[in-house]
């Protein structure tokens, strides 16, 4: 539970008002145009001005420069495990579809090139992998942990080569440049509706997770009767007629709440690795 912010006396602090929020996006550029619905709706309905940037890496997020940011699950708890604090989960997408069960949660399913002759993942024993980038649960941190589990930290795959995106892994796999990838089940189901083409030349022949999906978060700068506005908005986001068609171009049903114990499995994942002594996929 979020409690208000308190001054040295233990008497409750009153929020300055902003007249402007900035949002960050640090997720895969397939779903800009969502990232920028929800910053469009926050900005209506608190009657402030608001802007979404797009950023390619996560320092901008370590050091706390927007008040509301887009992020994967495990830059945000490996900042916390180094000390630091830049982000507060207040809510997550629960996505359309059955195997969601109407939960904050996706997985990543391990794709190949449907002509490929790979039937399992341990088909892949030194074959070529892609990722997306290495703060990805999704595309780095799942995998890893998936090889703790069967025991296999010492080189499993032949030459593993980061893409940048998931959109990129996906075509690199279509394009036969690597043979394998794990991928966003969101990010691959909103390009797989997109592209036919995809649909067409990929197959996926596993999958890891669920993981408890990636969190909106605000910035530790915002007070707690701002953050309370923005989670409100944000449940009723669905609801909203200028929202929803866009809501529905990212396969995203409804917003839930969510708070830092909902990230506890990528925490535990990651002790696991670490135990291990495997951070680097190889």
């Amino acid at each position: 539970m979020l409690s208000p912010e308190l001054d040295v006396l233990g008497v409750l602090q009153a929020e300055a008002p902003l007249t402007d929020l900035r949002f960050g996006t640090f997720l895969a550029p397939a779903l800009i145009p969502v990232y920028q619905a929800v910053a469009d709706a926050v900005g209506r309905e608190l009657g402030v001005s608001t802007e979404l940037v797009e950023e390619t890496t996560y320092e901008a997020f370590r050091e706390d420069c927007y008040e509301v940011s887009f992020v994967c699950s495990l830059p945000y708890v490996l900042f916390e495990r180094e000390g630091t604090w830049p982000a507060i989960p207040i809510a997550a997408p629960i996505l359309a579809g059955e195997r969601y069960r109407s939960e904050p949660v996706y997985f990543s399913d391990v794709i190949v090139h449907r002509d490929s002759p790979f039937r399992s993942f341990l088909d892949l024993r030194g074959r070529s992998w892609s990722y997306n980038e290495p703060f990805s649960q999704s595309g780095y941190g799942i995998t890893r942990y998936h090889l703790v589990t069967l025991g296999e930290i010492e080189g499993f795959f032949g030459p593993v080569v980061e893409a940048g995106f998931h959109e990129e892994s996906i075509r690199m796999v279509h394009r036969g440049e690597v043979d394998a990838s794990a991928v966003d089940s969101h990010v691959l189901g909103v390009e797989l509706r997109n592209n036919p083409e995809l649909h067409q030349s990929l197959r996926i022949i596993d999958t890891f997770g669920p993981s408890t999906i990636q969190p909106i978060v605000v910035s530790p700068r915002i007070g707690y009767e701002l953050r309370q506005e923005i989670l409100n908005v944000l449940l009723h986001l669905h609801l909203d007629p200028m929202a929803r068609p866009l809501l529905d171009f990212g396969a995203i049903d409804r917003f839930a709440p969510v708070g830092p114990e909902s990230y506890d499995d990528v925490r535990r994942m990651l002790a696991a690795c670490e135990a291990a002594g495997f951070m680097h996929l190889r």
